[in-house]
């Protein structure tokens, strides 16, 4: 069985974006491949070195994964900061990375741009990190966004490089890796866009269904339309879009041809919509409440996956140690 392995930052709570894209693959994939899903707490610190609550978001996105489907009994999940390996890997590689090619990543020049005060240097070895995240486990896929492409081109120069340094054919050179189907964009509320973290513009798993009415009831519209067919504005279709995903379909059909013959009240759209959102997210949001509530099962699944992750980790160091040429006396 391949092999797959990928990070979860630990920033913020899932979104309806969240779940419809990223999480809906890792609950596929964990059903195909052999997975490791690891809470990049040590990436994170490259953004934010100086975290609030590090251990509360990782508990939180912890529970929130688990909440969502992820399933410990079928994929390795565990805490980057667990695995001492990673560090160690991390080290190793950047003694054949330079500082050319790591200076000219497009991420790394982006946030040197928006932020000139923090340009540390795990900031710059980022793609370092990822390669051994990904290299440690000898993955042969990594489902990459388009923002971490580059990267992933990194990890598969590094591998090549080791290779060719030691004359070994050693690691699994990863390849990119999605299903080859669109995913459906959740859009956010505030009329364009998608649903993201910072846009302050989602729906989150874990908002009561309080919250999720007054969202949905300030969501951006327009005056309507003003004859029969009119056009969609992107602010409509937005809302159109999120009902796809969570409403029946006779719903959408039904909201879709008020539009078109100009009889569309947006605030019964909102409703209905705002009602069918906390029905959708309820079992999602109690099941977070409860993992989340629960000590015991979350350091149960940290100490599985920790130890499940320090098998395959370990091995793949102690041999690239040899390979080097670390040995005892």
């Amino acid at each position: 069985m391949e092999t797959v392995a990928s990070g979860i930052r630990p920033t913020g709570n899932l979104h309806l974006g969240n779940y419809f894209g990223a999480v809906k693959n890792f609950l596929r994939m964990q059903e195909e491949y052999n997975c490791y899903f690891f809470i990049a707490d040590y990436h994170s610190l490259t953004t934010h070195p100086t975290p609030g609550d590090l251990h509360g978001n990782v508990r939180q996105v912890l529970a929130e994964y688990l909440g969502a489907g992820m399933d410990p009994e079928k994929a390795t999940i565990y805490i980057q900061s667990d695995l001492p390996e990673v560090a160690e890997l991390t080290l190793l590689l950047n003694m054949n990375a330079y500082i050319g090619e790591l200076e000219r990543t497009t991420s790394f020049k982006e946030k040197v741009r928006s932020n000139p005060d923090n340009v540390n240097a795990g900031l710059l070895t980022y793609p370092v990190l990822m390669a051994s995240d990904i290299l440690i486990h000898q993955a042969n896929k990594v489902p990459v966004g388009k923002d971490q492409e580059q990267n992933l081109e990194m990890t598969r120069k590094f591998a090549n490089r080791f290779n060719r340094m030691y004359q070994k054919d050693f690691f699994t050179i990863p390849e990119p890796f999605n299903y080859g189907e669109a995913l459906v964009k959740i859009p956010g509320l505030d009329g364009s866009g998608k649903m993201g973290k910072s846009e302050g513009n989602g729906i989150y798993l874990v908002d009561t269904p309080k919250e999720i009415r007054k969202k949905v009831m300030r969501a951006v519209t327009d005056s309507g339309p003003t004859e029969m067919n009119s056009p969609v504005t992107e602010a409509v279709a937005n809302l159109f879009t999120l009902m796809s995903v969570v409403s029946q379909p006779e719903t959408l059909a039904y909201f879709k041809e008020q539009y078109n013959n100009c009889n569309i009240r947006y605030g019964d759209l909102k409703k209905q919509l705002a009602e069918d959102i906390v029905s959708f997210t309820e079992p999602i949001r109690d099941k977070i409440n409860t993992i989340s509530s629960d000590e015991a099962y979350l350091k149960k699944v940290v100490d599985m996956g920790k130890e499940k992750a320090h098998a395959s980790a370990s091995k793949t160091l102690r041999e690239v140690r040899e390979i080097i040429g670390f040995k005892p006396f």
